[in-house]
């Protein structure tokens, strides 16, 4: 049986590999210690907000705080934050199997590259996870929002397609990744304000001084991307090009419509808010500050983008960490 080893087991860690487990596949998962000793405690509970309820027992988990697990795999799913892709790369390159098959299921653009640089023995495969999940302590993991998740396509990842089609960690293989994650990136600029906002996704979405800073952050980006002449993949609901009008729509419109196209479940909350909680560096370096890099290149401005940057990096140094709608559209977009 193809043996899968999720590197990185926290949220999306757990969740995919957790209902992949679920499903039949050999999945060994490695992350930290506090990570283990709740699964061992309670298992592993998996619930979405369409009512997948699953729960796998201690015995049908395999679980280690040790990097060499990852010599025993011929998949290797990496879903450490950005900011530990370095050393997730070493561990890689120290003990699994040349020729192994990396995935990697991390928010960003510029990753799969610097994982194909450093781990020129394995195949390094761009994947893209586009929804949240929450941890919810004594074993639980709940994913909170719509969403498929996407791999470039190579025949070994096959036998995950088959085991988990029809579940909530259902993977569907494509080629263009790229289009496809600047696709997701558009929609993870959100993943800041709602850090900002202290607030859960479903709130904060409800407050249309929000969802203006969103769109304008969107439109920007989107302007980088045409003078690069990258063509962002529909990701969600909408293709691209509509997405700032949408999400700046009234709230009459939004609230009725909108929200429900997005399926977000109440508990729902960023992983960014997650860092700013648990006092971590964030990865706002790999979703705005992709924008903003690029646009550097280009010679462009990303006002909006760059200003949602620097408040992040505040908040990790200790500043103010709860912006209300109107308060944080003033600041950033100074009307």
């Amino acid at each position: 049986m193809t043996k899968i080893t999720i590197h990185g087991a926290g949220s999306i860690g757990c969740f995919v590999g957790g209902v992949w487990a679920a499903a039949g596949l050999d999945v060994t998962l490695v992350g930290r210690g506090y990570v283990g000793d709740a699964i061992r405690k309670n298992g592993m509970r998996l619930t979405d907000y369409e009512g997948f309820d699953k729960t796998v027992a201690t015995s049908d988990i395999k679980f280690s705080t040790d990097p060499s697990a990852l010599s025993r795999a011929d998949i290797i799913g990496l879903a450490v934050k950005s900011t530990g892709t370095k050393n997730a790369a070493a561990e890689i390159g120290r003990y699994a199997a040349p020729g192994a098959i990396v995935i990697s299921l991390q928010n960003g653009i510029s990753n799969v590259e610097t994982l194909r640089t450093l781990l020129p023995k394995q195949t390094v495969l761009a994947g893209m996870v586009p929804f949240n999940v929450a941890a919810l302590g004594s074993g639980h993991w709940h994913k909170g929002t719509q969403g498929i998740l996407m791999a470039k396509k190579h025949p070994t990842l096959e036998t995950i397609v088959a085991a988990a089609n029809g579940g909530p960690a259902a993977l569907v293989l494509k080629e263009n990744m790229t289009a496809i994650a600047w696709g997701k990136l558009l929609l993870n600029l959100n993943n800041a304000l709602n850090a900002l906002s202290g607030i859960t996704l479903l709130e904060q979405l409800s407050d249309r001084d929000y969802r203006r800073i969103l769109a304008a952050s969107i439109r920007e980006a989107l302007a980088v991307l045409a003078k690069a002449e990258i063509v962002p993949a529909k990701v969600g609901a909408f293709p691209p090009n509509w997405l700032p009008g949408f999400i700046d729509s009234p709230d009459f419109f939004f609230n009725t419509v909108g929200l429900k196209l997005q399926k977000i479940d109440a508990r729902a909350r960023s992983s960014m808010a997650d860092d700013f909680t648990a006092g971590r560096a964030t990865e706002i370096d790999f979703l705005n500050g992709e924008v903003v890099r690029l646009a550097q290149r280009l010679g462009m401005e990303t006002p909006v983008n760059n200003a949602i940057v620097a408040l992040v990096k505040q908040t990790e140094g200790g500043k103010k960490q709860a912006w209300q709608g109107a308060e944080l559209r003033r600041h950033i977009l100074g009307q």
